[in-house]
C-alpha cells in the first residue's frame, strides 16, 4: 500500500487524514472503514473505527499491524468497487481525486528522526575533500545524527531558504518509518520493526554546517530547519527487495544524481539494531540512510538556486519533488563559497 497523509477543506476548516492511494485517487482509510463497519452491523461504527483505524498516521502506526490489516481489506474492497456510491457515515467522503487534494508529509509528526551516514562513496568523498581518510570507526558502528521532526515537509511544498546561508543542498536518500515498538531488536528480527519506506531529502545548509562540524558538534542549523519526505509510505511488503532501488535526482528536470541502494554499507535492519541498543524505538520514528553516492550538489560542486524545482525519484517509491525557495534576510553567518571544498557532506 501507497499511505499518505492529505489535507482536505471542511465547513469548519482544513483538516489532515490518513489515506491510501487507490488508482488515481486517495481513498480515507478511516471514513471508509466506519461505512464498512456499519455494513457489517456494527452499532458504533465510528467510534470503532477510530480505535481499529485512525484517522492519522502516527495512530494508524501506533495501532500495530490489525490497522494494517484493516486497510488491506479496505484497499481490495476498492478493487471490487464498493466504494463507488463514494459516501460513507453521515454523508462523509470516502474518494478523493488526487489531484484534488494536497499531500502532506506522509509522518507529519515523527517521534524522532535519526538519519545514518550509510553509503561508503559519499563518505568517502566527503573525507577526500578535507583529505582525510575514513575513520576507522565508520566501519565499526553506523553513526547517524537527530534532525528535528517537527520541521518535515512534504511533496510541492516550498523549501526554505535559511537567512544564514549562501550555500544549500539536496540529499538523495531512502528512509524507513519504524511501525512496531521495540529494545535492543536483533539485527534478524529488525526488518519486522519496519513499517514501510519513503523518499528523503535532507536538506543542508553546507556553509554553516561546515562551522558547525569543525566544532565536533552538529550538524544542528545546518540541517533543522527543514527536511523533505514522501510522497508517501510505501508499505514494507509492497516495497519488496528495498536493496535493489535506482535512485535519481534532477534538477529543473536535469538528471545530476544516480545511485543504487544496493551500494549501502550499513543496512537497514544493522542501523534499526543499532539505533535500539539501550534506547527504546516508536512506531512513527524515523529512519534515514544518509546520502546515496553522487547524491548531493557538494559531491558534484553543482549548487541549487533559488527558484529551482528539485525531484528525487526511486524505484518503487515514487518521485519526491519541491520547488526551492528565495533566501530570508540577510546572509550574516554565511562564509566564503572556496571554504566548502573542505565540508564533509552527511
Amino acid at each position: 500500500m501507497k499511505l499518505v497523509t492529505f489535507r482536505i477543506q471542511t465547513p469548519v476548516g482544513w483538516f489532515d487524514r490518513l489515506g491510501a492511494v487507490v488508482g488515481d485517487a486517495v481513498l480515507d482509510l478511516n471514513a471508509a472503514y466506519a461505512w464498512y463497519l456499519k455494513q457489517q452491523g456494527d452499532s458504533q461504527p465510528q467510534h470503532m473505527a477510530n480505535a481499529l483505524l485512525p484517522a492519522n498516521m502516527r495512530g494508524f502506526l501506533n495501532a500495530g499491524s490489525r490497522a494494517m490489516e484493516n486497510a488491506r481489506v479496505l484497499q481490495e474492497l476498492y478493487k471490487h468497487h464498493e466504494f463507488a456510491h463514494n459516501t460513507g457515515l453521515k454523508g462523509a467522503k470516502l474518494l478523493f481525486q488526487k489531484d484534488d487534494v494536497e499531500l502532506q508529509a506522509p509522518v507529519p509528526d515523527a517521534t524522532v528522526y535519526r538519519d545514518f551516514f550509510a553509503f561508503e562513496q559519499h563518505v568517502k568523498t566527503g573525507f577526500d575533500r578535507r583529505g582525510e581518510e575514513i575513520p576507522k570507526y565508520w566501519y565499526e558502528i553506523p553513526v547517524y545524527y537527530k534532525g528535528n521532526p517537527r520541521s518535515m515537509i512534504g511533496p510541492n511544498a516550498e523549501v526554505p531558504w535559511p537567512s544564514y546561508s549562501r550555500k544549500l543542498d539536496y540529499e538523495l536518500e531512502l528512509a524507513c518509518v519504524i511501525g512496531k515498538r521495540g529494545q535492543n531488536i536483533p539485527e534478524q528480527e529488525a526488518k519486522h520493526y519496519i513499517a514501510g519506506y519513503m523518499i528523503l531529502n535532507d536538506i543542508s545548509a553546507r556553509d554553516i554546517q561546515k562551522k558547525e562540524m569543525a566544532c565536533r558538534l552538529g550538524p544542528a542549523k545546518a540541517k533543522d530547519f527543514c527536511s523533505v519526505i514522501g510522497p508517501w509510505l510505501v508499505t514494507a511488503d509492497e516495497v519488496g527487495d528495498v536493496y535493489d532501488l535506482t535512485m535519481t535526482a534532477h534538477v529543473n528536470d536535469e538528471e545530476w544524481s544516480r545511485g543504487h541502494s544496493g551500494s549501502i554499507h550499513w543496512t537497514f535492519e544493522k542501523m534499526v539494531a543499532f539505533a535500539s541498543q539501550h534506547e527504546t524505538l516508536y512506531p512513527g520514528d524515523i529512519i534515514g540512510t544518509g546520502t546515496v553516492g553522487t547524491g548531493c550538489g557538494l559531491e558534484l560542486d553543482r549548487w541549487i538556486q533559488p527558484g529551482d524545482k528539485v525531484s528525487l525519484t526511486i524505484d518503487k517509491l515514487g518521485t519526491l519533488t519541491n520547488p526551492i525557495g528565495q533566501p530570508l534576510g540577510q546572509h550574516d553567518i554565511a562564509i566564503p563559497p572556496a571554504e566548502l571544498t573542505a565540508c564533509a557532506g552527511v
